[in-house]
């Protein structure tokens, strides 16, 4: 049986090695939830724990419009892990699913994610260009947005900005 919830301290170590493992033992992912962690950046943060084992973990965070718009109130989605023995057992999508309703319930209004377009699409991620959203990333087809409230995406324009730390982590 899986349970989702929002992370605890004690976990902190386990969502650190669980996101290097599923990035292929590259230290990116891991680092960027440390530093969004630290700066107090992390909106939303899930774990997947399956036997008290950390298998799962989703982070959301702040991300801004430039230019500004006053109707702009958006999270990014990012990065989301399963441990590698749990991959393709439905666990990212559980994740994803409760944070979009958790990001829902707090007040947001868009997502954005750079991903798999094929993956995220099944969420109802739309390519973010066709809403007149563009990204640092110089990513079209795999830049995807999603209107947690209906209408928050009609009259956007501009670039979205993730946190520094996104740079910072090279991730």
């Amino acid at each position: 049986m899986i349970e989702i919830h929002p992370e605890a301290a004690s976990e902190i170590p386990a969502i650190h090695r669980l996101n290097v493992q599923a990035f292929d033992h590259r230290p990116n992912e891991a680092r960027l939830v440390d530093l969004l962690r630290a700066a107090g950046k992390a909106v939303l943060s899930l774990v997947a724990v399956s036997e008290g084992e950390v298998v799962g973990h989703v982070l959301f965070s702040p991300v801004a419009l430039d230019p500004p718009s006053a109707g702009f109130n958006g999270v990014g989605l990012g990065p989301v892990a399963a441990s590698p023995e749990f991959q393709r057992q439905g666990i990212g999508s559980r994740l994803i699913r409760e944070g979009l309703d958790r990001c829902r319930q707090m007040g947001y209004e868009v997502v954005v994610v750079l991903g798999d377009h094929h993956y995220y699409s099944r969420f109802g991620f739309k390519r973010a260009s066709d809403y007149g959203l563009g990204n640092d990333y110089n990513a079209d087809e795999h830049f995807m947005a999603l209107e947690l409230k209906d209408g928050a995406l009609r009259d956007l324009r501009g670039t979205v900005k993730y946190a520094p730390e996104f740079n910072e982590a090279g991730a």
